[in-house]
């Protein structure tokens, strides 16, 4: 279907990037307009969420899971969405890379299947809306990593 990727430096080591990306938890409290959180592992977390999408109504759960962890190198990540009448999922990879002043950062995320409401959407108008997503989740990640530091 649709993919979006992108690569980001951070001034951390893989080791400390990797901790953060590959735990759940921590990238949970990255994305946007979560209302709440009613699961929280490492491998898992569940939270609804009220996406401020003029194509989507109401709220959405949305389901994160770490399907593979390769240590300080990559992690894998299976996300489902389901809301009335609308449901989605993608695949995301983010793979590090240890530079001389930190880490680079290469992430793939595949949207996967939409279902439901979601399919009568035009193409371009999900991809917009995905790229705002995933840009605003890399920025709370980022400055997230940098307020733990």
């Amino acid at each position: 279907m649709m993919q979006f990727r992108g690569d980001r430096e951070v001034p951390l080591s893989s080791a400390e990037v990797w901790q953060r990306v590959s735990d759940v938890r921590f990238l949970i409290e990255c994305v946007p307009d979560v209302e709440s959180v009613t699961e929280s592992e490492p491998d898992r977390a569940v939270c609804t969420i009220r996406p401020g999408l003029a194509f989507v109504r109401g709220t959405l759960e949305l389901t994160v899971q770490v399907a593979e962890r390769i240590p300080q190198s990559s992690v894998r990540l299976l996300l489902h969405t389901k809301g009335i009448g609308s449901s989605s999922d993608v695949e995301a990879t983010i793979t590090l890379t240890p530079q001389e002043r930190g880490t680079h950062i290469h992430w793939l995320a595949e949207l996967k299947k939409l279902g439901g409401l979601l399919k009568a959407v035009p193409q371009g108008l999900i991809q917009a809306a995905a790229q705002k997503v995933i840009a605003d989740v890399w920025s709370a990640v980022e400055r997230q990593m940098r307020d733990q530091v």
